[in-house]
């Protein structure tokens, strides 16, 4: 009897297993592909919720040792990076990169021209589909000092408002036009005062030369949360503009020269250009 009832299981182990692999057709068949670390990291945007001491405790995120690292973060799948603070305002853009093994990841932020302001490379403590948690040491010569960075899973979309769009690239004054749409050439006094060369960084700072490589200001600059305006703020004066229009290629605002007549006003338009910064 014993040996009918192992027969019996065996046949049925058999007919079951023969059952599972014809249901493994390649019609049927369910392949889940693991994701590798970059693509981990460019799968979600990232918050950053917390930040800890060498010593496991924690650090609020205002703290000046951990501040500049704080924000939503955006890690594009063409390589391509996008740091904002908890606000919403630009920080940082550049060039990202994890390492096959997911223990390093690299970046270099980048100026309006494509120079480098700095590179960073941080130690990947966790690297999963909900959290993203790095070290940084501030001090070279000093190892010991770290403190740990914690990002998690957000649904929080990259602001919209034309922020990395202006940072992406300088920017050369190439035409103006009057109210009734008619050229008005650069070189004209009620225009003139506005054409060169520009620089938006993405840390908020912003640059603006002659078409003779000649500075002409610098200060602050920041787009409102409608992408409807920019502002720029130097010691000397601060300029609010209506935005026409702000893609990859072409920047135009509009300029009113006398707030109590509106109805005078000039367009200003700028191009992408590869102009390099002045030094």
């Amino acid at each position: 009897m014993n040996t009918l009832k192992k027969l019996c299981y065996l046949s049925a182990a058999v007919l079951l297993s023969a059952s599972f692999v014809s249901c493994s057709s390649d019609d049927n068949e369910i392949i889940i592909e693991q994701q590798t670390p970059s693509q981990v990291l460019s799968s979600t945007p990232w918050e950053t919720t917390g930040a800890k001491d060498k010593n496991g405790n924690n650090v609020a995120l205002t703290d000046a040792s951990v501040a500049g690292y704080i924000g939503f973060a955006y890690f594009k799948t063409d390589g391509m990076f996008a740091i904002y603070s908890l606000t919403d305002v630009l920080r940082f853009m550049g060039t990202w990169s994890v390492d096959a093994q997911g223990k390093t990841r690299t970046i270099a932020a980048l100026n309006p021209d494509g120079t480098t302001i700095f590179t960073r490379d941080v130690e990947i403590l966790v690297l999963n589909r909900n959290e993203f948690t790095y070290r940084i040491r501030p001090n070279s010569s000093d190892p010991s000092v770290y403190y740990d960075i914690i990002h998690t899973k957000t649904s929080h979309a990259e602001p919209a408002n034309g922020q990395l769009t202006l940072a992406s690239t300088p920017w050369e004054t190439t035409g103006a036009r009057d109210k009734s749409g008619n050229n008005v050439a650069l070189t004209d006094a009620s225009v003139a005062g506005y054409v060169g060369y520009s620089y938006f960084k993405a840390n908020g700072t912003f640059k603006i030369f002659g078409l003779n490589d000649i500075l002409r200001s610098e200060g602050t600059w920041s787009i409102s949360p409608d992408g409807k305006k920019r502002t720029l703020t130097t010691p000397t004066f601060t300029r609010v503009v209506d935005i026409l229009l702000l893609n990859e290629t072409t920047f135009t605002y509009r300029i009113t020269p006398d707030a109590a007549n509106p109805a005078v006003f000039y367009d200003i338009i700028h191009t992408k250009v590869n102009h390099k910064e002045p030094l």
